[in-house]
């Protein structure tokens, strides 16, 4: 298991947000935490410990007037960094070389792939065909439909007729190199991680990252132990940095 750095980037600045609060046609959300530093602070900052594979997140719609302060945050943070982060937030096969010409190790993409509520193929083949199966992470990010998991796009709000299961994980396992999942439900609430969806990411045939409610040690260790010490972990607004009670370099010597 390891430690995957992010830094989540809305109406231009470094935030945590309550995931499940962003809403469809606003550029709101409910915030637990707003940094004085820019995007490219934090990842100079990260990339001072050598913790590659974090992620930049642009958490505003492409259509919004926020999105541009919010991309050139992301941008400079990469430029920064070349190499250190992946990006995601907005990106398609046309927009994608931008991102990885200025530093981007690889690119997220999920509301391009998983399209008015339903997996679009050909837009995952125009994907790989833009950046390469090795330079792209697929982003299965998901709430609780009943008792299943259901990939959800469009900052979060809306569902798909997409269930994530180890057969989904199986089947897209072949078009990219790592899947990152936000366990929406839980995402800045610090109420401890969905462990069943942790369970399920155990299984992944590729590299995969959990995100979403971790809240303290004992988490970390339920982690490790739900996920095979398989499935890496990012934590943002319990971390001290951010606000949380969790000491950021604590953090480092226990799972680094």
């Amino acid at each position: 298991m390891r430690f995957r750095p992010c830094i989540d980037i809305h109406n231009g600045k470094v935030k945590q947000i309550i995931g499940g609060t962003l809403t469809e046609g606003s550029e709101t959300a409910q915030e637990n935490f707003v940094s004085e530093q820019d995007a490219a602070w934090f990842a100079e900052f990260y990339a001072k410990d050598d913790l590659d594979g974090g992620h930049i997140i642009m958490l505003n719609r492409v259509s919004s007037p926020e999105y541009g302060p919010t991309k050139e945050a992301a941008l400079a943070a990469l430029r920064k960094v070349p190499g250190m982060f992946q990006a995601g937030g907005g990106i398609t096969p046309y927009n994608a070389a931008e991102f990885l010409d200025a530093g981007a190790s690889k690119v997220i993409v999920t509301s391009y792939v998983f399209q008015d509520g339903c997996f679009n193929e050909r837009h995952l083949a125009k994907m790989v065909s833009a950046v390469g199966r090795d330079r792209l992470v697929l982003d299965l990010s998901c709430r609780k439909d009943g008792l299943d998991y259901y990939i959800v796009t469009d900052h979060w709000t809306k569902f798909t007729d997409v269930e994530l299961t180890e057969q989904t994980l199986q089947e897209l396992s072949g078009c990219c190199s790592e899947f990152l999942v936000h366990a929406v439900d839980a995402e800045g609430l610090r109420r401890g991680p969905e462990l069943a969806l942790v369970d399920l990411l155990a299984a992944a045939p590729i590299p995969a990252t959990y995100a979403g409610g971790v809240a303290s040690f004992e988490d970390l260790e339920d982690l490790r132990v739900h996920g095979k010490d398989r499935v890496d972990v990012s934590i943002g607004s319990a971390l001290d940095i951010f606000g949380g009670n969790m000491p950021y370099h604590e953090v480092l010597k226990r799972i680094q």
